[in-house]
């Protein structure tokens, strides 16, 4: 069969079927796509939720295994009858000593983990974007062997038990003959190659862990619990395979002076009424604090503007305000602005 369903949730293919859920769950909190909605990471969850349909129910498992496609409609076809997608020829090579076509041995290489860094971000980097250099430790490909695994020299050997297959076949008699069964090859773990000289630096893995810092941009408008997703940045996999992706949790830090709800900043000043001021001349009473709110409009406006402007104000009775405000040195939201900005 064209998929193999075991590389794609990343067990052996004696996983027990204990083993498989614990993959298929790890990985699919990683790739749903309420986490990861680009179409890419959508695809890979489709394609292990299609494995750990065949591989956690054992008759789709056992039909696999030995050649068949589990996702047949069962009864007859193209090449005779069939059981739950097992043509004929597949049931008379399975019982009767040919064997399944082989699959081929597995590849070394595997996509690399995600990975997920916390960054913590104060108000005013959420609301306007920020540039953070992040040092991460993760998995790089090895440089002494390139990913090979080997030694500096040598290279992957074609194994001797399988032939570089990958796996060995068995017969066994039934009441209906002789069965041949395919399993991985037990001397080269169903790779088809063995190394016999392993890496000195990264013992045969094909990759190390390092830590590197790279710079990062946050876009303006993230919130708190907000996941980014950079492509390609994650851990690299075993034997050189392509890396997984970097998420980072954006975590914002409270601000003393403004709450934040969505994409609106709420604020609450208590201000005492009275004896707040300049104290009297030669007495021991105060003048009061008195509060000057300093509403900024634009200054030049064209006709339309000014209609529109106007026609706002006749909607909201606003034409004739209430009341009548001194001009100021310092407005309040000024000072406002200054506490946001840590001035």
């Amino acid at each position: 069969m064209a998929n193999d369903y075991y590389a794609t949730l990343g067990v052996s293919r004696d996983a027990s079927p204990e083993e498989i859920k614990k993959a298929y769950r790890r990985l699919a909190r990683e790739l749903h796509p309420d986490v990861n909605p680009d179409e890419r990471t959508q695809e890979r969850f489709k394609e292990i939720t299609q494995a750990y349909e065949v591989l956690s129910d054992a008759e789709k498992r056992q039909m696999y295994d030995l050649g068949g496609d589990p996702f047949a409609r069962a009864g007859a076809g193209a090449g005779g009858f069939g059981a739950a997608g097992f043509p004929f020829s597949d049931i008379m090579d399975a019982f009767f000593g040919a064997g399944p076509a082989s699959r081929g041995p597995r590849s070394r290489a595997r996509r690399g983990r995600n990975a997920t860094v916390r960054v913590e971000l104060d108000l005013a980097e959420c609301a306007f974007g920020a540039t953070r250099d992040l040092t991460v430790d993760t998995a790089v490909v090895c440089p002494t062997c390139s990913g090979e695994g080997t030694a500096p020299g040598t290279h992957p050997e074609t194994c001797d038990v399988c032939g570089g297959r990958g796996e060995v076949s068995h017969v066994t008699r039934s009441f209906l003959g002789q069965v041949m069964t395919s399993r991985p090859c037990p001397a080269c773990g169903g790779f088809g190659t063995v190394i016999k000289r392993p890496c000195p630096e990264c013992d045969g893995d094909g990759r190390v862990r390092t830590r590197r810092t790279m710079k990062v941009r946050i876009p303006a408008g993230v919130e708190d619990g907000t996941h980014i997703q950079l492509a390609g940045e994650g851990e690299i996999g075993p034997g050189g395979g392509p890396p997984g992706d970097l998420f980072l949790e954006i975590v914002q830090r409270p601000h003393p002076i403004f709450e934040r709800q969505a994409d609106d900043l709420h604020c609450t000043v208590t201000i005492p009424m009275y004896g707040l001021g300049v104290r009297h001349l030669n007495s021991s009473g105060r003048g009061d604090l008195i509060i000057h709110v300093t509403v900024e409009t634009p200054a030049k406006l064209d006709e339309e503007q000014e209609a529109l402007l106007k026609q706002l104000a006749k909607l909201r009775a606003e034409e004739t305000p209430p009341g009548r405000f001194a001009p100021g040195q310092q407005g309040f939201f000024s000072r406002l602005r200054d506490a946001f900005n840590g001035r």
